[in-house]
């Protein structure tokens, strides 16, 4: 187990003012085995985000980019390191979409309620190097609702 400030590591609901800076205790949750790069059968789009489904939704609406959504997910670097999950706070996150880094939004509008996706987020789809966690990002993320 490891503390770490609840600013929800890549800024979900920084814009939001949901963000608090209380301190709780999150275990850490495996990476996937493929944490270190997409694999081979990924799909990938034209801005460079690499996606698989790990599990088909039930839903037949996607998220649009001026949605908000409720999700459960969790983030790991490269090297496994997991930086942040709603999965661990067992509380899902709501955010709206165009308020999120590049990869998530364009990321969350390919999924549909009760789809589970892995997705690598390279570094300008991120933060662009200016602030942590730097480099390629890895989710696993689960479309709740969409508001």
């Amino acid at each position: 187990m490891r503390t770490r400030t609840a600013l929800f590591a890549f800024g979900l609901v920084f814009a939001t003012g949901l963000a608090s800076a209380q301190t709780v205790t999150l275990k850490a949750i495996p990476p996937p085995p493929d944490v270190a790069a997409p694999p081979a059968d990924a799909e990938k789009t034209s801005s460079g985000l690499a996606f698989k489904v790990i599990a088909p939704g039930t839903g037949k609406a996607h998220p649009r980019r001026t949605d908000s959504v409720t999700v459960h997910y969790t983030g790991w670097t490269t090297n496994g390191k997991m930086f942040d999950s709603s999965v661990a706070r067992g509380m899902p996150a709501t955010f709206p979409l165009d308020r999120v880094i590049a990869g998530w939004t364009e990321g969350l509008q390919l999924m549909v309620v009760g789809e589970k996706r892995r997705l690598w987020i390279p570094e300008p789809l991120a933060y662009k190097g200016q602030r942590d966690p730097k480099g390629l990002l890895v989710f696993d993320v689960e479309l709740i609702k969409i508001q």
